[in-house]
């Protein structure tokens, strides 16, 4: 889900800016727990607030958990109680709604057309809202067609994605061969991704997984080619009846996808850590 453009109504007080621009930071680099503590540390210091209530909820509504649904939910009925014409938190919980399974939330499924209706009134043509909406409604009303449609183009732009990150990965590890030094990555995203998959790949016990990343596209054609070429000599020669044994022949390939994936998630964990030790150096200076 992306994040929403919040605005704060409540007041200009440092204290309360901070907390919103210290979830806005840690939602962006997908630390979602972290943002549910920043928002309830504010809550419980500032106390109910609507546009912290709004980052609570996408907090929890980000996890695409029911539990955290059902957390999320409460979050926006408690702002909206505030402030019921807040339209950071009306969008926010229209989204839920919508997404919402109408057979097993049909109440929740239900407030969705009542959402929509009120921000029609309150959201001008060409407001940024205006346009989350739009998309919101939009995702909501398209058919199976429309959805192999996106589930394709999401794959090919993961595949993209993980094509792009191999290349970097490679380019990567040849300058840490040379010695050269790839600098402090901070609390940038892509560079700690980066730097994490250069630290997990490192050794020459991932020679294969080195390799197979920095030939990717023909590692695959090949694992693919051996893997149906043995099941059919299994069965060919008849030793097997039905094999999958030479699937065994793709758990190189697999192994170096898990490792990006680690990588992925070490560099996230590792930037929020970062953020989150800003945070607390910058309230043990004030």
């Amino acid at each position: 889900m992306a994040k929403l453009p919040v605005r704060n109504e409540w007041g200009g007080d440092m204290e309360r800016q901070q907390y919103e621009q210290r979830c806005s930071e840690l939602y962006e680099v997908g630390g979602y727990a972290e943002v549910r503590e920043a928002a309830r540390a504010g809550l419980g210091e500032l106390g109910p607030d609507p546009v912290l209530l709004c980052w609570l909820g996408q907090a929890h509504a980000a996890e695409d958990d029911d539990d955290h649904d059902a957390e999320a939910e409460a979050a926006y009925r408690e702002g909206l109680a505030l402030a019921q014409d807040d339209l950071g938190l009306l969008v926010s919980y229209l989204e839920l709604c919508l997404r919402s399974d109408s057979f097993t939330y049909p109440g929740r499924a239900a407030r969705g057309a009542a959402l929509r209706t009120r921000l029609e009134e309150l959201a001008p043509p060409g407001s940024a809202e205006r346009a989350r909406v739009d998309a919101v409604t939009g995702w909501a009303g398209r058919g199976y067609w429309d959805d192999f449609k996106d589930s394709a183009a999401q794959a090919r732009s993961r595949r993209e994605g993980a094509a792009e990150q191999s290349m970097q990965v490679t380019d990567a590890l040849r300058r840490a061969a040379r010695g050269e030094s790839g600098g402090e990555p901070g609390e940038d995203l892509r560079a700690a991704e980066l730097a994490a998959a250069v630290e997990l790949l490192q050794g020459r016990r991932n020679a294969l997984l080195r390799l197979l990343l920095a030939h990717r596209a023909a590692a695959y054609a090949l694992t693919v080619g051996l893997c149906l070429g043995v099941n059919q000599a299994l069965v060919s020669s008849g030793t097997l009846r039905f094999s999958l044994w030479g699937w065994l022949l793709g758990i190189p390939m697999a192994a170096a996808e898990a490792k990006l994936r680690r990588a992925r998630r070490l560099g996230r964990e590792r930037v929020v850590a970062r953020i989150r030790d800003r945070h607390e150096r910058a309230d043990a200076a004030a």
